[in-house]
C-alpha cells in the first residue's frame, strides 16, 4: 500500500470490531489475554478467519500464533497462499508472533495498538520487556520494513488520510481503545481474583 486507503483502513477496523473483538471478549471472560488477529484476502478483503489469544490451552497460543494455527488447520484447498493475504493484529506483534508471521510467509501485517499501548493503556508490559531483555531492542527497534514483510500501524495510516476522513477514523480507533481497555481491566481483575501471575 503506497498511500493510505480509507476503504482498507475501515475494513480492517470492521474486522477488529465485528470479528475479533467478540471472540476476544469471550476469551477474556475465560481468563485469556486480549490479543487477537485475523487473515483477509488481499483481492477482495474477505475474511479468511479471525481468532484470539488462547493461552489457557497453551501459553504459545498468542492471538497471532493461535490465528496461524487455525489457518493451517483449514483444508489446503480452502487456504489461500499467505502472499495473497493480509495479516491483521489487534496489537503490535511480540517477538514470538513476529517470527511466526515471518516463517509462515506473510509479506505484511497491520496492527491497531502499539507495544507502548499494550504496556501503558492495557497494563501488559511483557512484549516490550522481552524485546529489551532478550533482544536488547528499544520500542520500535525492529525493522518495520524488511526483506520479509512490511508492517503498518493503523493509527499512523489514519493520520495520513485526507483531513475530512481523519477524524472519523480516529473516532473509530478511540471507540476500539475504550473497548480493549475494558477487556484489559476484566483480564487484570480476573488474574488478581484468582491470584494468578500476569506474566
Amino acid at each position: 500500500m503506497t498511500a493510505p486507503d480509507l476503504h482498507l483502513i475501515n475494513r480492517l477496523l470492521d474486522v477488529i470490531e465485528q470479528d475479533i473483538l467478540p471472540k476476544t471478549a469471550a476469551g477474556v471472560a475465560h481468563g485469556n489475554k486480549l490479543f487477537g488477529a485475523a487473515i483477509l484476502k488481499k483481492s477482495d478483503l474477505s475474511l479468511v478467519l479471525a481468532e484470539t489469544n488462547n493461552e489457557l490451552e497453551n501459553p504459545l497460543w498468542h492471538g497471532e500464533v493461535h490465528t496461524l494455527k487455525r489457518f493451517y488447520e483449514l483444508p489446503k484447498d480452502a487456504r489461500p497462499d499467505t502472499k495473497d493475504c493480509i495479516f491483521l493484529s489487534t496489537h503490535e506483534p511480540c517477538s514470538l508472533c513476529l517470527s511466526a508471521i515471518t516463517w509462515t510467509g506473510f509479506d505484511n501485517f497491520y496492527y491497531l495498538f502499539s507495544h507502548e499501548d499494550s504496556r501503558d493503556a492495557f497494563a501488559i508490559p511483557h512484549d516490550l520487556k522481552i524485546l529489551k531483555e532478550v533482544f536488547t531492542l528499544e520500542p520500535g527497534g525492529y525493522n518495520a520494513e524488511n526483506a520479509f514483510w512490511k508492517s503498518y500501524a493503523l493509527p499512523a495510516l489514519a493520520t495520513a488520510l485526507p483531513a475530512a476522513d481523519v477524524e472519523a477514523v480516529k473516532a473509530r480507533i478511540a471507540k476500539l481503545a475504550t473497548a480493549y481497555a475494558a477487556l484489559s481491566e476484566r483480564y487484570q481483575d480476573s488474574k488478581a481474583e484468582n491470584d494468578i501471575p500476569l506474566n
